[in-house]
């Protein structure tokens, strides 16, 4: 194969981005699941450890609390240690804190579990995203990388899905059992990360040349080096300061606005889907297969959204997603005892439209730095937005009780408007850009 003035972003999808693409997003779709499958056991969750208001906000919103803390860490442990390292910290984290979920029997002990699968999933977001960027093609770059937010839907579709049929299999300890399940996903993630490379545009920027040439000949063939990867910005250390002084304050501000008004409405939904539904006077089958519907609603608007990305662009994908999904949510709270077919319309068409929201939430934090603070950033922008899921999550409960459903709406619609208002005001578009392009400070809107 004739190599010179090739590079890796230049080449087609082949077997070796395929096999990355289901060693990283593997990790999506046991976030997915892990962070759902709490809303699916809290009624039984509940009653068992007599968990009042208080308790349930704060033990569904501790895996969120537990994201804030392993992003900031995981970005500086994947920018400093290397991503092939850090990959299966997280795998390790599900396995052991699920199984533990078998012997809790107190709120405490439910929270810590939780609170460190967290981790595990803050840990997640920055190494297996950069690690997928820093080799796929630049035409594959955004499909691929909003195919890890598909698969976090599928991952929470699938929670509803089998937990619902470990509650009813199971019992009154089925919570357990559902909890736990957890672990068989994670072990599984383990296992197809053996063998995973290191990257070569890491190991360049951290002056191991030899060692990068020898990932790229390895990977794509005998022809390859360092000299097939375009020229990127270096920066010299990658801490917050560092990442701000190097000019790139304003794009973690987008980062993290529209990142944290994308997941504080779904965040909440998830964690607490049967009370939101019931509150909307849905019950029985409809609060059941409603939230299934709605669940499966989500994936496919990812999958919608993932066709469009490059079609129609990064930046006019996220501001129609958060202009028609703040509309239903609107709506919502307008119509909040309308029937129930109408109640679940809205609801599966926020779903849907979210999706291009949510789709992007890997792909403009991985294309906005260069690759030595792409980690730090990514970290950044996924520990302040589960900053505000978990407040949101938290307090979703107590707005339901002392507030309504109507108005709980109003206040997620004003929550998703302010996501449009960063979007338009500070969203580039990154489309047709290489990495090196993507991450300059100069790309064009």
């Amino acid at each position: 194969m004739a190599t010179h003035g090739t590079t890796i972003e230049e080449l087609p999808l082949n077997g070796f981005h395929r096999l990355l693409t289901v060693r990283c997003g593997g990790g999506s779709f046991v976030d997915g699941y892990a962070l759902s499958i709490i809303g699916v056991g809290m009624v039984q969750i509940a009653s068992a450890l007599h968990l009042d208001n208080f308790w349930q906000g704060i033990i569904a919103a501790a895996a969120l609390l537990g994201i804030f803390a392993g992003g900031l860490v995981g970005g500086k442990l994947t920018d400093h240690f290397g991503r092939g390292r850090v990959i299966f910290i997280g795998p390790t984290l599900f396995v052991v804190f699920s199984l533990a979920s078998l012997w809790v029997d107190s709120p405490w002990a439910l929270f810590a579990c939780r609170f460190l699968i967290g981790v595990g999933v803050g840990i997640e977001y920055p190494v297996a995203t950069a690690l997928l960027v820093e080799y796929l093609p630049r035409a594959s770059r955004g499909p691929r990388l909003a195919a890890l937010t598909l698969l976090w839907f599928a991952g929470a579709a699938a929670a509803y899905i089998l937990g619902n049929w470990i509650l009813a299999a199971a019992g009154e300890d089925g919570w357990r059992w559902a909890l736990a399940s957890t672990a068989l996903l994670g072990a599984a993630l383990f296992a197809i990360r053996l063998g995973t490379p290191e990257s070569a545009r890491w190991l360049l920027n951290k002056g191991r040349t030899r060692e990068a040439n020898g990932v790229l000949r390895r990977v794509f063939g005998a022809g390859f080096s360092v000299d097939n990867l375009a020229e990127q910005a270096v920066v010299r250390k990658a801490g917050l300061r560092d990442l701000l002084g190097a000019g790139y304050g304003t794009r973690l501000l987008f980062v993290v606005l529209f990142w944290t008004c994308s997941v504080v409405p779904v965040f909440a939904v998830y964690a607490f889907a049967p009370k939101v539904l019931d509150a909307l006077h849905l019950q029985g089958g409809w609060a059941a297969y409603g939230s299934i519907a709605i669940t499966l609603l989500f994936v496919v608007g990812c999958v919608i959204a993932t066709s469009l990305i490059n079609a129609v662009g990064r930046r006019p994908l996220l501001l129609h997603s958060f202009l028609w999904s703040g509309a239903a949510l609107l709506l919502l709270g307008t119509f909040a005892d309308a029937a129930p077919w109408l109640v679940l319309l809205l609801f599966g068409s926020y779903a849907l439209f979210i999706g291009g929201a949510q789709v992007l939430q890997l792909v403009y934090p991985n294309e906005l730095f260069p690759t030595e603070i792409r980690a730090v950033g990514v970290g950044i922008g996924t520990s302040m937005s589960r900053i505000g899921a978990a407040v949101g999550t938290y307090l979703v409960p107590v707005s339901l009780q002392h507030l309504g459903i109507a108005q709980t709406m109003y206040i997620a619609a004003a929550v998703t408007a302010v996501g449009f208002m960063a979007g338009w005001f500070l969203a580039p578009e990154t489309a047709a850009l290489d990495l090196a392009q993507a991450s300059s400070l100069s790309p064009s809107r």
